[in-house]
């Protein structure tokens, strides 16, 4: 009996779509979007600027963007601003990695 009253509903409901889009049966919604992604290679390009070695800067700042999803502002200091992933982040040598 349960299952008949279900589909019963389903019908009904699917009645009344099509019924308020001129005939069209009504589709849900499409999924938004994903959150937009940060432009690692733009901000650590900024980040790295100054940087005596550039190049290695821009490589370890694209690693920590990626693992920690944030470059701190500026082209230097401002580590704490990216939270403990991004400061606690540490080289084979035991090193910052982070810039």
């Amino acid at each position: 009996m349960m299952i008949l009253i279900k589909s019963d509903l389903l019908f009904a409901v699917l009645k009344v779509a099509k019924y308020m889009n001129n005939g069209d049966l009504a589709l849900a919604p499409a999924p938004a979007p994903p959150p937009s992604q940060l432009d690692c290679g733009g901000l650590c390009k900024y980040r790295c600027s100054l940087h005596s070695r550039p190049n290695v800067c821009v490589r370890a700042c694209g690693t920590c963007c990626v693992r920690c999803k944030c470059v701190p502002p500026g082209t230097f200091g401002n580590r704490e601003m990216c939270g403990k992933c991004y400061t606690e982040m540490t080289t084979h040598g035991n090193k910052t990695k982070c810039p």
